[in-house]
């Protein structure tokens, strides 16, 4: 389904999330009550009302970001001074403060535990901007990274996301007045999408983080034989068969990441894996796995910009061989 224009959904999706929210939570006894009569009938530790619950939290955590998120856009002169230092800051200490409170409720609700090993990007690069690589696999491994970005190590993410998280009001209006990009990644649109991404990749901070998914969309075993078949369509024997080797990643697209590295030469390159979220690739996975009541691991690689290579074939290569050594450290890991 083609998304609808911007005006459409900030006059129709971001008032109807506020209403549904006020809805749920006025009604909340009486769906929470028919939720704890049928959890003896599920398998898990009171599953329906855990689910529940989450389900609601979310729906709130949204509905109270669009009013917050219009409330800056009102003190910003009707959205007149939204792009200025100090309210692009605002957005990201807003978006930093509602990260803490989705995942302390997924601590709690899910029992959802989240490590982090491996370089801490401050630590390695300080003063530095980076480009962050992340493999991409199972539900809300995107929103795991920004927190982690945002609250943890004190960056400004700058992300390279699919068209269709817009459908989510509140996800669409702040990521849309910081500098992101939304991209449909289509064959056709090849070229424009690359030069999207090196334009998002410019004029880098020394606290900014590119964020770009270089898969193009989650893990399936599906995906992972359309990618290989792919490669062969266009000639890439000797990629093919290096994706092949690859069991639980996607064979990555360079482009992205090479139009990012000339746009920003001066940045240091974090390379991102993740296990915890893998069994979840389908709705009846999901429903499976929740609520959680696991731990997400996530590692992170530095490299100093000295060390990336300078070619276009080389930087291919080196792509490759980082994304087979995460492909092995997720096989180890699991």
């Amino acid at each position: 389904m083609p998304l609808p224009p911007r005006w459409l959904r900030r006059l129709l999706f971001a008032p109807a999330v506020v209403a549904l929210a006020f809805v749920v939570v006025t009604t909340l006894p009486i769906w929470a009550l028919l939720a704890a009569a049928v959890s003896p009938l599920f398998p898990g530790r009171l599953r329906p009302l855990r689910l529940l619950w989450i389900g609601c939290v979310y729906l709130v955590w949204d509905a109270a970001a669009l009013l917050a998120l219009f409330l800056l856009w009102v003190v910003s002169g009707f959205g007149w001074r939204t792009r200025s230092p100090a309210f692009q800051r605002a957005h990201y200490v807003l978006a930093g403060w509602f990260l803490r409170v989705l995942f302390w409720q997924a601590r709690w609700a899910l029992r959802l535990r989240i490590d982090v090993v491996g370089t801490d990007p401050d630590t390695a690069l300080p003063g530095r901007p980076e480009l962050v690589l992340c493999r991409h696999a199972g539900p809300g491994d995107s929103f795991i990274l920004i927190h982690g970005l945002v609250n943890w190590f004190n960056r400004e993410p700058r992300i390279v996301l699919k068209d269709t998280l817009q459908w989510d009001p509140a996800i669409d209006v702040l990521l849309n007045r910081l500098p992101n990009r939304f991209i449909a990644p289509t064959p056709e649109r090849g070229e424009e999408t690359v030069r999207q991404v090196g334009h998002l990749a410019a004029g880098l901070d020394d606290n900014d983080a590119f964020v770009i998914f270089p898969e193009g969309g989650n893990f399936t075993p599906k995906r992972r034989l359309r990618a290989i078949a792919r490669l062969r369509s266009l000639g890439l024997e000797r990629m093919a068969l290096r994706a092949e080797r690859m069991r639980h990643v996607l064979a990555p697209q360079p482009g992205g990441m090479l139009a990012a590295l000339d746009a920003a030469p001066d940045a240091g390159v974090i390379f991102v894996a993740h296990t915890g979220l893998d069994r979840m690739l389908t709705v009846a996975d999901v429903w499976r796995e929740l609520p959680m009541d696991k731990r997400i691991v996530m590692r992170f690689w530095s490299v100093p910009p000295e060390e990336v290579p300078a070619g276009r074939q080389e930087r291919i290569d080196w792509l490759f061989d980082w994304w087979a050594r995460i492909d092995a450290w997720i096989a180890s890991n699991r």
